[in-house]
């Protein structure tokens, strides 16, 4: 659980290098939350319409629960991606790959999965270096 909530307590932090684990249990935790707002809108009755065929109230609570997690969730969530990018040692600004229409989206994915440099490189020590979670903090 730890790593999945070390990007939101790094929440604006742009510099160092993370792990392929702290990225991908954040995308995890991305996916259970954004499941269980689908399912209190579900519980809500989010998914079918009012008698004069516009939102439901659940619906309109379950697009704002969706709207609010998105506006919390963007910063650590770029910021995640560009210590992934400098664990690579390649800079931050690639994160502007994902505008490419199509492509763009499956490229940083295929940078997301491949693995940091080894040792110290120009954006930091080695996250892997450290077997301890909270060392990363110190």
């Amino acid at each position: 659980m730890e790593w999945m909530l070390m990007p939101l307590k790094r929440y604006a932090d742009f510099s160092g290098r993370s792990r392929r684990k702290e990225y991908w249990m954040f995308a995890l935790l991305q996916i259970i939350v954004v499941f269980g707002i689908s399912i209190i809108g579900g519980i809500l009755g989010a998914f079918s319409p009012d008698a004069s065929g516009g939102m439901s109230l659940g619906g309109s609570l379950m697009f704002g629960l969706f709207g609010l997690y998105f506006l919390a969730i963007i910063v650590p969530s770029i910021a995640v991606q560009v210590r992934r990018f400098h664990d690579q040692d390649k800079s931050g600004w690639f994160v502007l790959l994902n505008f490419i229409p199509y492509l763009g989206g499956l490229i940083v994915f295929v940078f997301m999965c491949l693995d940091g440099t080894k040792g110290k490189n120009s954006y930091g020590e080695d996250p892997k270096m450290s077997d301890n979670v909270g060392d990363v903090f110190n």
